[in-house]
């Protein structure tokens, strides 16, 4: 009892973080990248391994979880979203595991903050790559860290993790790699300007050359299994190098995703600092501690100074930016936060520096449940992204519906003519009869269930059709043009409210 008592903290922490990742987590539709990602796992079935492609810039381990959990429990949104939940939420597990080297307090601010972040909450109930990103960087520190005050073997096996992780999630790995370790010689040259107090000097090493062997080789063998698709594919490894290219030019070009309104001076680029200042008050507030650390203090806290400031500069000159990236760049932050107010708590009331701390939590609880909650699909929220709208449902509500209530309901014929259709493939990934065409393409068949077009096509469409059919509107996502749908009126009448739109008044047929 008296162990729960000391946790309770932790354990209320950790409760918020899975109630606001977990409450509602169907609420929004499939993004257009959850669609894909759920269709890279969907291939992974058909073709019985994972085939990388060095072209898609993302590393296999997502798509291996997602296909896990789509295999267990079914092809449902929430099961897409389970394998990024749990990253999320061993993420802010991770975060409390500073308290080995900086004291529960701070671990505590840092995990709590990371749980009610705006940006760790909404990305980490997307299917997408970041928040393991996030979570084998957080492991990677806490070897770096471990290694460096401690020696042992543990830590150095956790740095192993921390890499490999890195490695099979995104080519990102190698700028926030990099970033550790220039930050060694960055923190050793400044102590020759103002000294850190206290220094920390390396720990004496318990590892041994066998350990670094039986790391290394392990590490190896995970990535060879995965990259080269569970053995079936080893041609594919030569992506991991091939990978880079692509992914530089895709950085370099912006591939649309620039942000030039925050251009600064000339590849500075102020976005990042812009969202924590609209969302991430305690990563701003954090950013802004850094500055303590220029002057003699902790070296433990300088070094992630470092590693963070250089991290958000390299981002911040990158070109191409998705704002889903932010939670890579944001945790850092929260440590140096809770080590600053950690540095005032030994001076001033302890309760004086929660009162400062609070209003950052608090705002940021508030700006969680308004984006995560309300305005999920509100383009004018930087976070919501090409997001799918719900108006999606006006199509795959009915279409489900009668899918999953009828014997042969996933055998039910469909067209898709639209130039971008993503989520819809994986949305109707068990259907065995539909067409997938460009939006200029149409079909040779009139008498499908269901026809969903560009409304552009609309009077072509309609004066084909054989039979009555329902029709409804609805726009997949910003930037796409207006879809129609037509839902055949002898399929769908018990699901669809009102009389169907389209009456034809002759045979329909092609001419």
């Amino acid at each position: 009892m008296r162990l729960l008592k000391n946790h309770l903290p932790e354990v209320a922490i950790l409760l918020i973080a899975v109630f606001l990742r977990c409450w509602l987590i169907e609420i929004k539709p499939p993004h257009f990248d959850e669609g894909i990602n759920g269709w890279f796992a969907d291939q992974m079935t058909a073709n019985g391994y994972y085939r990388y492609d060095p072209t898609n810039y993302h590393g296999p381990l997502h798509f291996y979880a997602v296909f896990l959990s789509q295999t267990l429990f079914g092809r449902e949104v929430w099961a897409l979203r389970l394998p990024a939940v749990v990253a999320s939420l061993l993420c802010v597990v991770a975060m409390l595991r500073f308290r080995c080297f900086f004291g529960s307090g701070v671990s505590r601010l840092a995990a709590l903050a990371m749980a009610v972040s705006p940006a760790f909450v909404f990305y980490g109930r997307y299917s997408i790559h970041e928040s393991w990103q996030v979570l084998f960087s957080i492991l990677l520190l806490l070897g770096v860290l471990g290694v460096w005050q401690t020696g042992t073997r543990r830590y150095f096996f956790t740095i192993v993790a921390g890499t490999t992780g890195l490695i099979l999630t995104k080519e990102t790995y190698l700028l926030h790699i990099g970033c550790f370790v220039l930050a060694v010689p960055v923190l050793w040259l400044w102590k020759f300007l103002l000294p850190s107090r206290p220094a920390w000097p390396l720990a004496k090493r318990q590892w041994t050359r066998d350990d670094m062997i039986l790391g290394g080789g392990l590490a190896v063998l995970v990535i060879v299994f995965f990259y080269s698709g569970t053995f079936r594919d080893f041609h594919a490894l030569r992506g991991l190098g091939e990978t880079f290219a692509v992914w530089v030019k895709t950085g370099v070009e912006s591939g649309g995703h620039e942000k030039t309104t925050f251009d600064l001076i000339g590849p500075l680029n102020a976005y990042w600092v812009a969202l924590m200042a609209r969302y991430e008050w305690p990563a701003l507030a954090g950013l802004v501690a850094c500055l303590r650390y220029m002057a003699p203090s902790d070296s433990r806290y300088r070094y992630i100074a470092i590693a963070a400031s250089g991290t958000l500069l390299a981002y911040s000159i990158i070109p191409y930016k998705t704002p889903w990236c932010v939670i890579s760049i944001l945790w850092p932050f929260y440590l140096i936060l809770g080590g600053v107010l950690r540095e005032w708590a030994a001076r001033l009331a302890g309760v004086r520096v929660w009162l400062l701390a609070a209003p950052l939590l608090a705002f940021s609880l508030w700006a969680c449940v308004r984006l995560n909650f309300f305005l999920f699909t509100d383009d004018r929220e930087p976070y919501v992204y090409v997001q799918t709208y719900k108006d999606i449902e006006l199509f795959t509500a009915p279409v489900l519906a009668i899918a999953k209530s009828e014997p042969d309901g996933f055998a039910m014929e469909g067209v898709v003519a639209l130039d971008s259709y993503y989520p819809l493939p994986w949305i109707l990934g068990d259907f065995t009869r539909i067409g997938w065409f460009k939006k200029d393409t149409l079909p040779q068949r009139w008498d499908a269930d269901f026809f969903v077009v560009d409304s552009t096509r609309g009077e072509e469409v309609e004066k084909h059709l054989t039979q009555p059919y329902f029709k409804r509107t609805f726009r997949l996502r910003s930037g796409q043009e207006e879809c129609t749908v037509y839902l055949s009126a002898r399929r769908f009448a018990g699901v669809v409210d009102g009389e169907p739109e389209i009456q034809p008044t002759a045979a329909g047929s092609l001419p």
